[in-house]
């Protein structure tokens, strides 16, 4: 699948936020990047522009492309409830994300690339697509196989997420997708209303 691979710390820069996880690149210069640095003066963002960025944002965050997205946006508005909090569930509600939530692995790219190359299981069936979509009570687990691995043996050793919506089980190394969070436990700096306002239009 197609995916961002661009400079991380530039486009963290750009939104506030080190939207791609831990990055002290970014905690040394966290002002948006260009020529006069800190000290540029920054005219008053139009109201499209701030509604892009929001999409933008989120779409840097969960690592989805542009067509993927706007189908995401779709099922979201043909879903009851909210349009924008089921968008973000959606986004949530992500293979690669869950893996990432879980602690399985550091950051969503890195999920991304466990689920890509076979080292996740879901309801104990090899599942390699990222943005498969998962439902309350699924179960994600890590391979047999995979168990070893250093590198996710290391992030659940240095993992301190806690969600309600996901229970982890360290020595089965498998969790459950519980629930569909509310938007109240989804701690992404989103504001998912000016997305629902850009695609409106």
């Amino acid at each position: 699948m197609a995916r961002y691979t661009g400079p991380k710390t530039k486009i963290a820069r750009k939104f506030g936020q080190a939207i791609f996880g831990d990055d002290k690149a970014f905690e040394k210069r966290n002002y948006p990047p260009g020529q006069h640095g800190n000290n540029r003066r920054r005219g008053k963002k139009s109201e499209y522009a701030i509604q892009l960025m929001e999409k933008q944002k989120a779409k840097y965050t969960y690592g989805i492309l542009e067509k993927q997205f706007r189908n995401m946006f779709k099922r979201a508005t043909a879903s009851k409830g909210i349009t924008g909090e089921v968008l973000l569930q959606l986004c949530e509600s992500r293979l690669d994300n869950v893996v990432y939530r879980m602690g399985i692995a550091p950051t969503r790219s890195a999920a991304r690339q466990l689920v890509s190359h076979r080292h996740i299981t879901v309801n104990g069936e090899k599942v390699n697509i990222p943005s498969y979509q998962l439902k309350a009570g699924d179960v994600v687990g890590v391979r047999e196989k995979s168990k070893s691995l250093e590198a996710i043996q290391n992030s659940l050793a240095n993992s301190s997420n806690v969600f309600e919506w996901i229970t982890w089980n360290t020595g089965s190394m498998e969790g459950t997708y519980v629930a569909v969070p509310a938007r109240i436990q989804i701690p992404e700096q989103i504001n998912e209303q000016f997305i629902v306002e850009l695609y409106s239009k």
